[in-house]
């Protein structure tokens, strides 16, 4: 049984891969999405065959309301808000972890007990098993209480905080409680700390809402990613807990594909890991003078009416969408493919152009226009339509000032400087002219 139940992880572990594969482009990520759902299915079934499971009533209850509950969100849920469901539910990932690892403690806590009741010696465990049960156990409340804070920041109802030194103090000494703690814990009496682990959890709970709350809202997307990372380490330490290969598979490619991700999304916003974690964000505003704005900008932009754009639509043969999180609070994305559709029929070339953290996570955008029937094939990345915008005739751009902002490349005082943009400032430069117009 054990046999079958490995291959079946395998084959989990396979499909996690190829969906995970399929999910880099906006073509195949559906089809990715299905393949990951049928890894995880797999999983859980070979999970629930093994000889370690006492009871299935629980299970079957908790799968009914979790499957409810679950539905439910994810129909309720708008697209702008699917940040804040993916932070909600790292945090859950986070929670399980502590609670299943907490779980395991006791139950090997009461064989112990049950042991020397009897007279019968009870090896202490393995060095190992104490390791992942604390990795399980604090890396799971940090995500916690993390990931709820990041829900906070997105929703608007915790601001950002000028009370980022006292921040820093309470991690550094965090820290140092739980780096001694979990030495006494694995070295000690592992089986009766229960004082000791329960301290841990609160220090733990304390230190997620220090390491985020002091994070500017503009860099939750990282911080969430970041979390997203953390909740898969949990996963996997719980699986070493548990000894199942599956958990351990899972929360590896978890864990990894998570630190990917949150490097990409800090190359693409121009931030230090670092600096987002214990630094925050934006907290040291560069000096940008409105004398420096206007110089760059004298001469060149102007309002229009409508009327006005539909003239300069009319006789382009090129136009470049540039889509932002704008355009996803508007709701705006059907418009746009319906402006869109009606160039195309006039033969004018139309493309969206995608910067890798357009909306408020990755992917984020890809899926709003994916909901607008807009083709995969015109949804083009920063890095191959920036040298097109200089045989850009016009490049609308709808809610997404800040992932264009020429400031980012050309004014060292700005604090976006260095973050890579789209470059509709060369559209610009090939008329002289920039349009504020209502459409």
């Amino acid at each position: 049984m054990s046999v079958f139940i490995n291959i079946c992880y395998l084959v989990a572990a396979v499909l996690f891969i190829y969906g995970i594969k399929g999910m880099t482009s906006p073509k195949t990520a559906v089809r990715g999405n299905k393949l990951s759902a049928i890894g995880m299915l797999i999983a859980v079934v070979a999970a629930l065959v093994d000889n370690n499971v006492v009871s299935y009533l629980y299970i079957i209850i908790g799968l009914i309301v979790g499957a409810a509950i679950g539905a439910f969100l994810a129909r309720r849920v708008q697209m702008t808000s699917m940040p804040e469901m993916v932070a909600a539910l790292n945090g859950f990932g986070g929670g399980a972890s502590l609670m299943v690892a907490a779980a395991s403690y006791l139950e090997m806590q009461h064989l112990a007990n049950a042991s020397i009741a009897k007279g019968v010696p009870f090896d202490h465990p393995p060095l190992q098993w104490s390791i992942a049960l604390i990795l399980s156990i604090l890396i799971g409340a940090v995500t916690l209480t993390g990931s709820f804070i990041a829900v906070g920041k997105l929703m608007g109802k915790l601001g950002d905080t000028s009370q980022v030194k006292m921040f820093k103090a309470i991690v550094k000494v965090c820290f140092a409680l739980l780096i001694a703690g979990s030495i006494y814990f694995c070295y000690g009496d592992t089986m009766h700390a229960d004082t000791l682990l329960i301290i841990m959890i609160v220090i733990c709970l304390l230190l997620g809402v220090a390491l985020v709350m002091p994070i500017g809202g503009a860099d939750m997307p990282v911080v969430i990613a970041l979390l997203n990372s953390y909740s898969g380490l949990a996963g996997s330490a719980t699986g070493f807990v548990l000894g199942n290969n599956g958990l351990i598979i899972t929360g590896s490619l978890v864990g990894a594909s998570g630190i990917i991700l949150t490097t990409i999304m800090c190359k693409a916003m121009n931030r230090s890991l670092t600096n987002v974690l214990f630094g925050g964000s934006m907290a040291a505003q560069a000096g940008v003078s409105k004398d420096e704005n206007d110089a760059f900008y004298a001469g060149k932009v102007k309002m229009a009416s409508s009327e006005e754009v539909a003239m300069m639509l009319d006789s382009a043969s090129k136009v470049v969408f540039v889509p932002g999180y704008g355009l996803a609070v508007a709701q705006a994305q059907h418009a746009t493919r319906e402006l869109a559709s009606m160039l195309q029929k006039k033969g004018i070339e139309v493309k969206y152009a995608i910067h890798p953290v357009a909306g408020r996570m990755p992917g984020h955008m890809n899926v709003l226009l994916a909901e607008a029937e807009v083709p995969y094939e015109q949804l083009v990345e920063m890095d191959v339509i920036n040298p097109e915008f200089a045989q850009t005739d016009v490049a609308i751009v709808l809610g997404a000032n800040d992932v264009t902002n020429p400031a980012a490349s050309k004014d060292p005082n700005s604090p976006i400087f260095g973050m890579p943009i789209l470059e509709v400032y060369n559209a610009l430069d090939r008329y002289g002219q920039a349009y504020l117009s209502p459409l």
